[in-house]
């Protein structure tokens, strides 16, 4: 990952000043807007891995910035935290509900402002890396774990869950030929009896749903996945 980029919003240069000062010692990519409408378009240029936006600002308040920017596929991921010197409840509530992922009340402390940016940072990559593993891409398929389905191209081909299991497990090492035990023991389970026939039953409607190049048969032994 190269270096983290950052865009604080607050009409208080000073504030902007502070916080530009202590997040660029810790090694930020740093950049700033004084209101939400330039908040926006530099946004859209810098394309930031956090915002940082204060809630109250002229021309439009930090509630409307996060939610013309949730509106935007482009920051469908973008970390976005509030600064609020206010301490209603209905303030904070409604900056999580346009979509924030956390608040900083002022006075700011540098050390715990500083902290809580980390904290941030460190679930969004967290976060990002749990998204990449619950989506796989093999040749022209792409296996969404979370829906159950298989993506070729703009076609969506939906799977059942055991179809799904077992095609996820030959995929998870192209070339690799599965026994026909480690297909039961993986998919289906130890304890769990099912006919001779069940594997190759699934394979017959994965080969029907994909095409017959993907899955091969290895006589006497088990099946690969090639693409």
């Amino acid at each position: 990952m190269g270096q983290v980029k950052i865009l604080i919003v607050d009409d208080e240069p000073d504030i902007l000043e502070f916080l530009r000062y202590n997040l660029a010692k810790e090694g930020y990519d740093v950049s700033s807007a004084t209101d939400g409408e330039e908040a926006i378009n530099i946004a859209e240029k810098e394309d930031p891995n956090l915002i940082v936006l204060d809630i109250m600002m002229p021309k439009m308040d930090g509630v409307e910035v996060c939610r013309q920017l949730r509106s935007k596929p482009q920051f469908n991921n973008t970390t976005i935290a509030f600064l609020t010197a206010r301490e209603e409840d209905y303030s904070q509530i409604a900056a999580l509900d346009v979509g924030g992922d956390d608040y900083i009340t002022k006075p700011i402390r540098p050390r715990v402002f500083i902290s809580r940016i980390k904290a941030l940072l460190r679930r969004s990559e967290r976060l990002k890396a749990d998204e990449e593993a619950a989506i796989i891409k093999v040749g022209d398929l792409i296996l969404d774990k979370e829906r159950i389905v298989i993506r070729r191209g703009e076609k969506v081909i939906e799977l059942a869950k055991k179809e799904f299991e077992l095609l996820h497990l030959l995929v998870s090492k192209p070339g690799k030929v599965f026994t026909r035990e480690e297909i039961f023991n993986k998919v289906w389970g130890t304890d769990v009896i099912v006919g001779n026939r069940t594997i190759d039953v699934h394979i017959r409607k994965l080969r029907e749903k994909l095409g017959d190049h993907y899955i091969k048969t290895i006589k006497g032994i088990g099946y690969k996945f090639e693409f």
